[in-house]
């Protein structure tokens, strides 16, 4: 079984003529190979364009959240929108389960009562930032790298009152920690680790430990440039991340967000959804069975929100 904890599906729906869910063969999760692959949890990113004006967003991200339920459940019988951990271990053999999620809090602006409604249409993981700030914080590449704002810990705060996960990803260094110290359930979704690929999206051996010791899940991300910095990034350096992180204390805290579709660059092995069947295998020639099955779906799965 497999949790993966990020995918940019909807914004491809959304932005691309002639893409469909069902079996295109220029995304790179589909129905089919989710099925394939035994996929069991899948977390839908509802990302916002960074061109789009302020009036703009909010209609956007509620579009893509219509094709959620248009394209992605109504079509699909066995796939089941999850809201909590009971939902995930009440699916049945054969059934998938499907998150929405938040890349970016610029489309809430700054109001509250916006990010209420997207929680009460499903969202259970918020993104604060993308790459650049908003009204929350900074992202991991504005340069003046500001932590969270009165509004931000406002934000933060109210996903603590829903109970549901603060996404650090794509945070600069001061808000990640300033994520760290108000909220309840702090994740990364997508990020690698610094000290292996000295990427500002990934993440230092200080910000590795801290959420573990949160008992957070990082989700490593198939992004060939958070893999390795130079050359071509292989399914082995992949497997140095996981090492990696296992040796800082998170065997118990490692998953995987693969950025499918939301990237143009893959890596050999690693370039579809459905490659996840031998990235299993491979996983099992280094790693017990139980320590394969914690990466590939247990360990999101037990900390997802309930």
């Amino acid at each position: 079984m497999i949790f993966d904890a990020h995918c940019d599906v909807l914004y491809r729906l959304q932005n691309e003529t002639g893409v469909s869910f069902q079996q295109n063969q220029g995304l790179h999760i589909t129905y089919e190979q989710l099925k394939k692959a035994r996929g069991k949890v899948q977390c839908f990113a509802i990302f916002i364009s960074p061109t789009l004006k302020p009036f703009e967003r909010f209609r956007a991200a509620l579009e893509q959240i219509d094709l959620f339920y248009e394209k992605i459940i109504k079509p699909h019988p066995d796939i089941k929108v999850v809201q909590s951990r009971k939902d995930i271990f009440n699916l049945a053999k054969g059934e998938i389960g499907v998150v929405l999620t938040l890349e970016g809090c610029e489309a809430i602006e700054e109001d509250v009562l916006k990010l209420k409604i997207l929680y009460h249409l499903g969202v259970r993981s918020v993104g604060l930032t993308w790459n650049n700030a908003n009204a929350v914080a900074d992202g991991a590449l504005e340069k003046r790298g500001a932590g969270l704002s009165t509004f931000g810990r406002q934000v933060v705060e109210q996903l603590n009152c829903f109970g549901v996960w603060t996404d650090v990803s794509h945070l600069c260094e001061q808000a990640f920690w300033d994520v760290i110290d108000v909220a309840h359930l702090p994740i990364a979704s997508h990020s690698n680790c610094y000290q292996l690929c000295p990427h500002p999206r990934n993440l230092k051996d200080d910000q590795l430990k801290a959420i573990i010791e949160k008992d957070g899940v990082i989700g490593l991300t198939f992004v060939p440039f958070f893999v390795k910095k130079e050359g071509e990034a292989t399914v082995d350096d992949v497997l140095k991340h996981v090492e990696y992180l296992c040796e800082l204390g998170g065997e118990d805290h490692l998953g995987f967000g693969s950025d499918f579709d939301g990237i143009d660059e893959t890596i050999l092995g690693l370039d579809r959804y459905e490659a996840y069947e031998q990235w299993g295998e491979l996983l099992n020639k280094y790693y017990s069975s139980l320590q394969t099955e914690k990466f590939l779906y247990y360990n999101f799965a037990r900390r997802f929100p309930n």
